[in-house]
This record gives structure tokens, sequence and C-alpha cells, in this order.
């Protein structure tokens, strides 16, 4: 998890008085996860952030799933999504289980006439075109292209875009996100083994704090429906937070890769962590030096997970016919490994200049309506000779 962070100001102990100029208390307010026994934030407002004016009916934003059980190798050309204006519109889950919901999105437009809350699940969002920054409650933060934004559940928050050509892969998960343990030590610092440090993380900044009262939309993410909120003040109006529990950002151009002398296997590309999945980071680096080395990874049998790449730049040297913003899916029970001809391709190469995104999940994934329609469906049969 991010260390420990602080923006704006607030009383020297926590629940003591905080006073405005005119007397008046600030109102405090604890972000906590697991209750009140994991990591935590406390924030200070000018109003409590209670006050409802409104709720409208609830609509559904549940993905439709197409395939709840399945076993072939898939794979799905993510840059054929259809661009949509309003951000919520634009989410759109392909693959889903219980542990988490893959989503892709292109939207069009700043989120700018609401207010976005997800109640349900962290999220992680990979921006692999756009940028533009992140607005919270916690600050704000600036992305760019190869940018992960890790959001925590209930942030409220909104994205403000520099431009048009804006495309994410997102993760929504009902665990928290967190660094891979081996990475840390008891202390939660990170490791000199680990491919990055603390230097690398974006934390927030330039707080905003809106002393307005009116009515500000909300919608809330719970159980798959949308809860329209009206607030009575500005849900930015945080004049000063500490703590544990925030958004941050790591761009994947900031991953350290490890090799060795041969075949390095993938959790040296291991990013994050969760319940149920892991997320890597395949990025350029040199390649194996062992003078009998095989670059191209060998041939694996996914026993107990199944494996999604979304390629995000780049020639990926174990695969053919690679575009930008592919996903695809490996499922757990049949193995998979390079296309024909890439093992002997691969050998005598120095390096490789590839980047991807990769989550393995240890539950098995459906496929939702919106994937079947970015399908290739011939993929499973790439494996053969030309």
């Amino acid at each position: 998890m991010p260390h420990y962070h602080k923006l704006g100001k607030m009383p020297a102990k926590r629940h003591t008085q905080f006073r405005k100029p005119d007397g008046s208390l600030y109102s405090e307010e604890l972000f906590s996860t697991e209750g009140f026994s994991d990591n935590y934030s406390i924030l200070y407002r000018h109003y409590p952030p209670t006050a409802i004016t409104k709720v409208e009916d609830a609509y559904s934003v549940e993905p439709k799933v197409a395939l709840a059980k399945q076993l072939r190798h898939r794979s799905f050309t993510g840059f054929d999504l259809k661009r949509e204006a309003d951000f919520i519109k634009s989410r759109v889950p392909v693959l889903v289980n219980n542990d988490l919901q893959i989503i892709l999105a292109a939207p069009t437009e700043s989120l700018t006439e609401y207010f976005y809350k997800n109640a349900d699940a962290d999220e992680m969002i990979f921006v692999h075109e756009g940028k533009g920054k992140l607005r919270s409650m916690y600050g704000n933060i600036d992305f760019v292209p190869g940018d992960y934004l890790v959001i925590p559940r209930g942030t409220i928050y909104q994205m403000q875009y520099e431009t048009a050509e804006n495309r994410h892969f997102i993760v929504e998960s009902y665990s928290p996100i967190v660094y891979p343990k081996r990475y840390c030590n008891s202390n939660g610092q990170l490791l000199e083994h680990s491919p990055f440090c603390e230097r690398d993380i974006k934390q927030p900044s330039e707080l905003e704090s809106h002393d307005e009262s009116g009515e500000f939309r909300i919608c809330v993410k719970k159980q798959g429906m949308i809860y329209p909120y009206y607030y009575a003040h500005h849900p930015f109006d945080v004049v000063g937070w500490d703590g544990y529990n925030y958004p941050f950002g790591f761009s994947i151009h900031d991953f350290e890769p490890i090799t060795g002398r041969i075949h390095q296997p993938p959790p040296v590309h291991q990013t994050f962590a969760a319940g149920g999945y892991v997320v890597c980071s395949f990025v350029p680096r040199l390649f194996d030096y062992h003078p009998q080395s095989i670059p191209a990874p060998y041939n694996h049998s996914n026993i107990d997970s199944d494996e999604v790449l979304y390629y995000v730049d780049g020639d990926f040297m174990s695969r053919k016919h690679v575009e930008r913003g592919m996903i695809n899916l490996h499922p757990g029970g049949v193995p998979h490994g390079p296309h024909p001809g890439m093992v002997e391709k691969s050998i005598g190469a120095k390096e490789t200049h590839e980047l991807a995104v990769m989550v393995d999940t240890f539950r098995p994934l459906q496929i939702t309506d919106a994937a079947l329609g970015l399908e290739d469906p011939d993929y499973y049969k790439s494996w053969l000779p030309d």
C-alpha cells in the first residue's frame, strides 16, 4: 500500500476540536478499510458528508454474461470498442468473476456533470491513451499514457481529460489492490529487490477545498447498480487529511525489469496483488544472457489460473499478429505457449520492446456479450503451423 501522506491543515491530535475561523467546527471523517482494523485516512471537511437532498432511481450496469463456462483460447480486439462521451457508459465489462471485473473504456469527454464513486470495488485504471488529471476528495493526480491509477473503493472522483482520444484498461477489484508481500518489509517499505520504490509513486497534490452549497450529483456504484445521489455540499470540501488510504499513480515505464541468464518466470513481472488475482507489467528489457538461452517463454500448462494479456505497444516476442489494445484469454485447463516459429526466431535476440499488462486470475473468468462482439473467433487455431 502507499506510505503515509498528508495534505492541507488538520489538528495536532485526531478526534479533537478543529475549528474554522468563524468558530464553527470542521467535520471529521474516518475513511477506513475492514471496519476499523486496516488502512485508513482521516479527512476534515467544511461540512458533514451526510447531507443528501435527493436520491434518483437506480439503474443497472451489471455485465451481461454470455459464457459462464468455457475452455477455449480467445482474443478480443479492444480498440474496436465504440467510443462514448459519458464516463459510466464508456465502461464496458468484458471478463468477470467473483473477484474482479475487467473493463474496457474509451471516454471522449471529461467527467464534469457528476462525480463518481465505486462503493463495490477498488479500481485500477490503466491509461493506454490520453492524458489529464484524476480529481478526488484527496487532491489531484496528473496522468499520462502508461500510468496505473489505483483508486480505493468509496473514493469520490472525476476524470479531467486533455483530449478526446482516451482508452483505459480497468480492473474493478472486490479486494484491496496492494504491493506484493515479497516486495515489502514488515513495516510496509518497498525492499531493495522490488522493481519499483516509493519515489516512483504519484501521490495526490493540489488539494481542492470547495466551500460550496447546492446540489451535487454523485453516481454511486453498488452491487451492479448506479444510484444517483444529490449532496448538499461539494464533495471536494476537504481542508486537510492524512493517512494510508488514498488514490495513487504508478507508471508502467517506471517498472524496472528483473532479468537473468535464462528465461525468468512471469512472477518477476508482478506489479500488484489482490484477492484471487495478480497484475503483472511486461516492459522493454534485455533478454537472457546464457549462451544457450531461449528468450521466448516455454510452453505452459495453465492448470489453476486464467491468463489475460492486454497488449499496449511494441512487438511481443512470443506472439504473432499482435495489435495495440488486443486482449488474449488463455483459460486454466489447457496449455499455451509461443506461436509456431517464435521460439527459433527469439534465439540470438538481445532485447524486447514489448509493453503489456497481464492479469492472472485464480478462478475462471466469464465472458460477456460485449466481449463476444470484439472477438477473433479463430484465435484458438493460431498455434497451427502456417
